[in-house]
């Protein structure tokens, strides 16, 4: 179906309302809305937060009674379906709407399809796929949680010109500088979850929350520890936020922590002394985790890379040079030949102050 320039230029608008709840929608998609009645914007608006009105109600209540035989542009299909709120679908068919352009079927299976077929059943005139690539881009987690059962992985990486991480002591603040620790904040807060591995808890007992910017939550800390490892004084099981402490079965009773604590027990590797690492992804996704935010060090990281579950990787990039006795990104196991290297997407390079930021898909 072809879209004209000006259909184009309202999604994007719809696009750039949903980016409006990037901090707060989780685990909910990020939608936006615009209605137009004969070329002129009379309604528009976004999903700010779980379990209040959607994009579509919003804008409706702008437009009041010119949204009759108006056309909605929605950046996601409508909801066919009773949740938290009643089904925007109907919203539109009430509110005499007469065409409905979204960018993308709902990949959830309580609505994929159901939504378009309802407004076509009340004789409103649908038109799916206008600019379905950036509408996928922004609820990546949300798409990956449906169609594969398991979170959207980000590997963030802060790394020395030479692709190290600390110096041989442990010491890595600050490899970075402030732009770029401000925008790991913006990546933490934009995700569901924040995993990391017990050696990261250890060493450095981390608080892995948003302090930079301001947001209206805070998302979930996951630690790898399959022996139960993490202190129960940590930051992360101090502080009132929630933590998921992933372990092996045969540790999950063996210490009590309070009660914003989750043990979470996942069965073995092969190797029988760490998590099987893909169970911990569905498992997260059965919690409704759909964008994962990894920060950890390179045992974590290699394994992570080496068993296939990272989606994208984000390189700080400091200029400057640890040397050879500085710890590396990634424990992987020895690679003899070029062919056997993967080979990454170069998406984006942008400039945070002195630092390079690289982000790449696989």
């Amino acid at each position: 179906m072809s879209f004209s320039s000006f259909d184009e230029q309202m999604m994007r608008q719809a696009l750039n309302l949903a980016a409006k709840g990037l901090y707060s929608t989780s685990p909910n998609p990020k939608v936006g809305c615009v209605i137009v009645q004969n070329g002129e914007i009379v309604g528009q608006g976004w999903h700010e937060k779980k379990g209040e009105p959607h994009a579509e109600v919003f804008a409706l209540r702008q437009a009041a009674d010119k949204a009759k035989g108006a056309v909605a542009y929605v950046s996601l299909e409508p909801c066919s379906h009773f949740g938290a709120t009643p089904p925007c679908a109907a919203a539109l068919i009430n509110a005499g709407i007469k065409k409905v352009i979204a960018s993308s079927l709902d990949p959830n299976p309580l609505v994929s399809g159901s939504g378009v077929k309802m407004l076509q059943n009340a004789g409103v005139e649908v038109a799916i796929g206008l600019l379905e690539q950036e509408s996928r881009a922004l609820n990546c987690g949300f798409f990956s949680l449906f169609e594969r059962g398991k979170p959207f992985v980000t590997l963030k990486i802060a790394q020395s010109l030479d692709g190290k991480t600390a110096l041989r002591n442990g010491v890595s603040q600050w490899i970075t500088g402030e732009m770029a620790r401000i925008d790991v904040h913006r990546g933490r807060v934009a995700s569901c979850a924040v995993l990391t591995g017990i050696g990261t808890v250890i060493k450095d007992n981390p608080q892995l929350n948003v302090r930079h910017i301001q947001t209206p939550r805070q998302p979930i800390r996951v630690v790898a520890d399959s022996h139960l490892q993490t202190p129960t004084n940590a930051k992360i099981c101090t502080d009132g936020g929630r933590t998921i402490l992933a372990c092996l079965p045969d540790f999950a009773t063996q210490k009590t922590y309070p009660d914003s604590v989750e043990i979470l027990p996942v069965s073995a590797d092969k190797s029988g002394q760490h998590i099987d690492l893909s169970i911990l992804m569905t498992k997260l996704a059965e919690k409704q985790i759909g964008q994962l935010w990894v920060e950890a060090g390179s045992v974590l990281n290699g394994a992570l890379l080496d068993e296939g579950l990272v989606d994208e990787i984000i390189i700080y990039q400091a200029p400057m040079i640890l040397g050879d006795c500085a710890k590396d990104a990634f424990r992987l196991p020895e690679i003899t030949a070029l062919n056997q290297c993967e080979r990454f997407i170069v998406q984006d390079i942008q400039t945070l102050g002195d630092d390079i930021k690289i982000t790449l898909h696989i």
